[in-house]
């Protein structure tokens, strides 16, 4: 009995044993009674980009290129990834459990555990640093007993979690062309949402792995895994952490035909000695039942 459940980056594509036959998705949620906020979005009006990549930084194998021209309608789309409390809100009031929750188990990066944790399987082929932690969760991110913080984005979220949330919000997952538009905050062709240098003067911008991965991290805010959802300058379009810190699930197939969903934006694991997708145009795929300690997502809705 197993299921093609998948980590992230280098591992999107590699099978991992579940424990049980995954159960059907689970039926949306009723829309909230503040459906039509649209309080924390911001109004873009679309238009034509040149999107995706094809330079020597681009993984050819997902995609990221060619470079064309796509045109986007008028949107409204999340200035941060959805928190921890927000969807907490949403399952109080709706009575939702994630994918996670009834499977019983989800990935978290083994340099966050606490050497009594107790293991749900072993980790994914070729990505020692995954630990399958039974009871891992939205709730409790690295097992039971653990605390999420509130100002940082909610993790552990599978593709359909993300739909219920945005249906119950009167929202929906943004295309990938909307958040390709959205992230490049107004740039054309930029590497990062803020130019083609990855830390400006010395300056980070982003957070995402520093140091050996996956052995050491030096980084200097202290935060080894998430940081909030307002961390960092916001981009031109006023959005922030549209690269790093966590994954974020799109509306749209990673490949024609396929039952993986893309995933754009990277996160704090990624690192370029690895998993260099913490580049706007970068993307990945996993399968719309995965979820792990450094996937979330962001909503939008039609202007």
């Amino acid at each position: 009995m197993s299921s093609q459940v998948r980590a992230c980056c280098a591992a999107a594509r590699e099978p991992a044993d579940a424990l049980c036959v995954l159960p059907s998705p689970p039926a949306g949620p009723p829309v909230s009674p503040a459906a039509f906020s649209r309080e924390g979005m911001v109004l873009l009006p679309g238009g034509t980009f040149r999107m995706g990549n094809e330079d020597e930084a681009a993984n050819a194998h997902d995609g990221e290129g060619p470079v064309r021209e796509v045109g986007v309608a008028p949107f409204r789309i999340d200035e941060r990834a959805v928190s921890q409390s927000e969807f907490a809100a949403f399952v109080d009031a709706s009575g939702y459990r994630t994918v996670a929750e009834r499977l019983g188990w989800s990935y978290v990066f083994a340099g966050l555990l606490a050497p009594e944790t107790v293991l749900a399987s072993a980790a994914p082929p070729g990505t020692a640093w995954w630990r399958a932690v039974a009871g891992a969760s939205w709730r409790e991110p690295y097992g039971p007993g653990t605390t999420a913080e509130n100002g940082h984005p909610v993790v552990h979220v599978a593709w359909y979690d993300a739909v219920a949330y945005a249906a119950w919000a009167g929202k929906r997952l943004p295309t990938e062309a909307e958040w390709e538009y959205s992230a490049r905050g107004g740039l054309d062709q930029a590497r990062y949402p803020w130019g083609d240098e990855l830390a400006p003067g010395g300056q980070v911008r982003c957070n995402i792995w520093q140091g050996e991965f996956p052995l050491v991290t030096t980084k200097e805010d202290g935060w080894v895994g998430t940081v909030p959802v307002d961390a960092h300058e916001p981009n031109g379009h006023g959005l922030y952490n549209t690269v790093g810190n966590v994954w974020e699930w799109s509306a749209d197939a990673f490949a024609p035909g396929g039952a993986a969903r893309a995933m754009r934006g990277g996160s704090y694991l990624c690192h370029d000695s690895y998993c260099n997708r913490y580049r706007v145009a970068a993307r990945t795929g996993n399968t719309p039942e995965s979820s792990s300690g450094n996937i979330g997502f962001r909503c939008a809705a039609d202007a």
